[in-house]
């Protein structure tokens, strides 16, 4: 069974927002995994902004991505949520140096 880590180290490496071309969890947009149970992953996440026009194709990206590594995952809930509000503050140091944001 993945634990959480390993889950998140898959979103990092597979999941991009496609406006800005860097990874969800590196951009802050990853709250949360918890693994509900041995087949099922509940992740708790939000986007940039409510209306995020790639907001359906990121989210079936995290699905997609999940399972294909963790074939033993039967279900990948993605539960998308606004608070806490996204900001750049919720990017990881390497996200803000890369975007030029100080």
């Amino acid at each position: 069974m993945p634990d959480k880590d390993a889950v998140l180290n898959v979103l990092q490496e597979n999941v991009m927002d496609p406006e800005l071309m860097m990874n969800i969890v590196d951009l802050g947009l990853i709250y949360d995994v918890e693994m509900a149970s041995e087949t099922v992953a509940d992740v708790t996440m939000t986007l940039t902004s409510p209306g995020c026009p790639a907001g359906p194709q990121i989210i079936k990206s995290v699905q997609d991505e999940a399972q294909k590594a963790f074939p033993e995952l039967e279900t990948v809930n993605v539960h998308l949520v606004w608070t806490p509000f996204w900001s750049p503050d919720m990017m990881s140091d390497e996200a803000k140096d890369e975007l030029g944001i100080y």
